[in-house]
């Protein structure tokens, strides 16, 4: 064993040597433990390594795959990227109050358990399974609030119907009741008493002039209150409305990308089912855009992580700006993206496709004090031409494919159009 080192580290000297590279501490055990390898020795330093990597989670590893990342000391600069357990702690805290309910109860006993285990160790933040279970609370909550809404609403909206009913009775009943309080003040008025000389029915007469007044003001009051009471009763209609359309939008701003802010992808399948149901019943045309970012990974080696979370944040405002409303853009996964485009006829859709390739070609990224251009590839399907919506996507995702493979910078469409 002692001479086989010894002769590994003969050769470490030798070959670090003949590569022209100084006999640093980092470089020698790198040399080291690949002369080892040869020797077929495991050395307990080098499996170290391994072992300790195989620990971190998978986009650590990857950026240590990319970069061949070998020794400790090379390691170091992507264990400094973590975040501090102290402040995982507080994520995790702030995370529980975010997804408590405001008014259903139902999910107190599942987010008490997975609290502790996330409170125990912070760390499964990072976890992809905790990150979808932590996106499934946070739909829940929403769900659980809206229905217990809608629940304790549907009550009032009975009543307020009810109401409704019974103030438009009222209003009506006392309008005929004026008039006919009205009518009878005009008879009494007509009734000539002074002729025949009768002081008491004179007397009788004019009392009952200003009873019939007298009723025919508070009739009068009586409508006007019962009026305000129901303008008072609409308001809350109105009200009641835009509470839940206000908890609808609040839902879709947390089912947005949070770097991009655009659906996630979960989102994004739940609104394209909504525009294939549409389409099935009415209709409805649209098309489906498949967009990825050109040369993305030289964009992140080059300028780092930081670099193309720029890139992508910019990139999504940009879809979001130019996509109207009753269109759907979504992150479909890492540099990709969807959208889903209504149109009548083909020209409007041409149109928008060389809309947003002008805005990026013509216009340069700003990340710190760089400049960065950037182009991106898409393949474009039109609904009506597939027999599903799967195969118009699985379509507009080759026809990417082919976009990239011959030069990328280019949005093919099903029928040979290239812009």
């Amino acid at each position: 064993m002692k001479t086989k080192i010894k002769n590994i580290s003969k050769d470490t000297i030798k070959n670090l040597f003949s590569k022209n590279i100084s006999p640093t501490p980092n470089e020698y055990h790198k040399e080291f433990c690949a002369v080892a390898k040869e020797y077929q020795l495991d050395i307990k330093e080098c499996k170290q390594f391994k072992e300790l990597v195989s620990r971190l989670n998978k986009e650590e590893q990857a950026e240590i795959k990319s970069k061949n990342i070998t020794t400790f000391e090379d390691l170091i600069p992507v264990l400094l990227n973590r975040v501090a357990t102290k402040n995982l702690k507080t994520l995790t805290s702030l995370f529980k109050e975010s997804i408590t309910p405001s008014i259903s109860i139902g999910l107190d006993e599942r987010l008490a358990k997975f609290s502790i285990k996330i409170g125990n160790s912070p760390a499964l933040l990072f976890e992809e399974d905790i990150q979808k279970e932590m996106q499934e609370f946070i739909t829940e909550r929403f769900e659980a609030d809206k229905k217990i809404v809608r629940e304790k609403t549907a009550e009032i909206a009975k009543l307020v119907t009810l109401m409704g009913q019974h103030l438009s009775e009222a209003i009506a009943s006392s309008g005929e009741s004026g008039t006919e309080v009205s009518n009878i003040k005009d008879e009494i008025k007509s009734i000539d008493l002074k002729e025949n000389g009768i002081k008491e029915l004179t007397n009788l007469q004019s009392k009952l002039i200003n009873a019939a007044m007298s009723i025919e003001n508070e009739m009068t009051q009586v409508g006007e209150k019962l009026s305000s009471g129901k303008s008072k009763v609409e308001k809350l209609e109105a009200k009641i409305k835009n509470l839940e359309e206000e908890l609808d939008k609040s839902k879709k701003e947390n089912l947005k990308d949070h770097l991009t802010g655009v659906l996630t992808r979960r989102a994004y399948e739940y609104e394209a089912k909504k525009i294939e149901n549409n389409f099935n019943r009415n209709s409805t045309q649209y098309a489906i855009v498949f967009i990825d970012i050109d040369h993305f990974k030289a964009i992140n080696d080059t300028y780092g992580h930081g670099g193309g979370d720029m890139i992508l944040s910019t990139f999504g405002k940009i879809l979001s700006k130019y996509t109207r409303d009753l269109d759907v853009v979504g992150r479909y996964g890492g540099e990709e993206f969807i959208v889903l485009i209504h149109f009548n006829l083909r020209r409007e859709l041409l149109k928008y496709l060389k809309r947003i390739k002008s805005i990026v070609n013509e216009n340069n990224f700003i990340f710190g004090k760089n400049k960065i251009k950037i182009t991106f590839s898409a393949g474009v399907t039109i609904r009506n031409d597939h027999t599903s919506y799967e195969s118009a996507l699985q379509k507009s995702d080759m026809l990417l494919y082919n976009a990239k493979e011959s030069g990328r910078n280019k949005i093919v469409l099903e029928d040979n159009t290239v812009i």
